[in-house]
């Protein structure tokens, strides 16, 4: 979007499409993490810059905070206020709620944690990531101001890139459109990465057996990238939802997770391979059967979120059936040790 929108129209959406993915698998291909580590600097960098820019002058260009939110108010009542129905106040909690427990859920995000030199790196973390959150207030003043400054706009995913377009000169819109890239690059290709990876070390190296070596691995791990990237570019051409949209969606799956992942790490007496199993598959697929009858909320509630709470429940009783029958079998073969049988 960031390529079409910046040439004007002159580049086909499909096309950028396919350029970006090209570049991004060859990037991963020969850069791995350390390339995305230092990537994710320069953009960190940048972003925070064009976030605190765009997000200052975007409403000072309607004529400001005060003034654009009451243009919003009075053009579009009731669009500043959570509804009584619909996307309101209970979706609004279960949705932070998910995206909470599903933050860490995502392989690529667990995954980086191994490229730190120490533990205190986390710790810094902790302390920097919340302040890190409040340029997000930018990000959202800028959204407001694009309502005013692009009317009309039919595709929502194009509205910050429109509005700057409208109001800064070409070269502002290039730098922007060029954090915008910075911005793709390191989540996408921590992505690819994590799921090549995964395919070659929990598919690929168990049939393998003893006969996959590192280097094998590797290499499967290499052309998987391309294989995801290429599964994703078809994907994508054919698809036009919202940006947020499939944000929150992701989040419905992979949170999914997060109760097998509790358990196991707070009670794993309590938690079996076989309840794992079961919650995370009653989950999912409770996620896919809401995506595809397009049912969003239940009750007024994000339907991930029920799917999570389903989950955690089967997870609870498969785990409890299944304890005691292995229980059960350990004692009687105990039994049979003792009785020299």
């Amino acid at each position: 979007m960031i390529v079409e929108t910046a040439s004007y129209g002159a580049i086909h959406q499909s096309v950028a499409i396919g350029i970006a993915m090209l570049v991004l698998a060859f990037y991963v291909t020969i850069s791995g993490v350390h390339g995305t580590a230092w990537t994710a600097v320069l953009k960190d960098i940048t972003i925070l810059a064009v976030v605190i820019v765009i997000g200052i002058a975007l409403p000072m260009h309607v004529g400001g905070f005060h003034a654009m939110f009451t243009k919003i108010n009075a053009e579009k009542p009731g669009f500043l206020t959570l509804g009584a129905k619909g996307m309101g106040v209970p979706w609004f909690i279960s949705t932070v709620a998910l995206t909470g427990l599903g933050f860490y859920m995502w392989p690529h995000a667990f995954g980086a944690v191994y490229t730190a030199k120490h533990e205190r790196v986390f710790r810094k973390n902790a302390i920097f990531l919340p302040l890190y959150q409040l340029i997000l207030l930018f990000v959202f003043f800028a959204g407001f101001a694009a309502i005013l400054i692009t009317p009309g706009l039919k595709n929502s995913n194009l509205a910050l890139l429109e509005a700057v377009q409208k109001v800064f000169p070409g070269w502002v819109a290039g730098v922007i459109g060029g954090a915008g890239v910075l911005t793709a690059i390191v989540p996408g290709s921590l992505m690819l990465m994590c799921a090549g990876t995964l395919i070659a070390e929990n598919i690929y190296r168990p049939i393998a057996g003893n006969n996959a070596s590192p280097k094998q691995v590797q290499t499967v791990a290499r052309v998987m990238v391309w294989v995801v990237a290429a599964v994703t570019f078809l994907f994508s051409i054919h698809s036009n939802a919202a940006i947020v949209t499939l944000l929150l969606m992701g989040y419905n799956f992979v949170s999914q997770f997060f109760p097998t992942v509790l358990l196991a790490i707070f009670a794993r007496r309590v938690v079996s391979k076989a309840g794992a199993f079961a919650g995370i598959l009653v989950g999912v697929a409770m996620v896919v059967y809401f995506t595809m009858s397009n049912d969003s909320l239940l009750w007024g509630v994000n339907t991930g979120f029920w799917a999570l709470l389903i989950n955690f429940i089967v997870v609870l009783l498969v785990s409890s059936v299944t304890r005691k029958a292995t229980y059960s079998g350990t004692l009687s073969a105990e039994s049979v040790r003792r009785k020299g049988l």
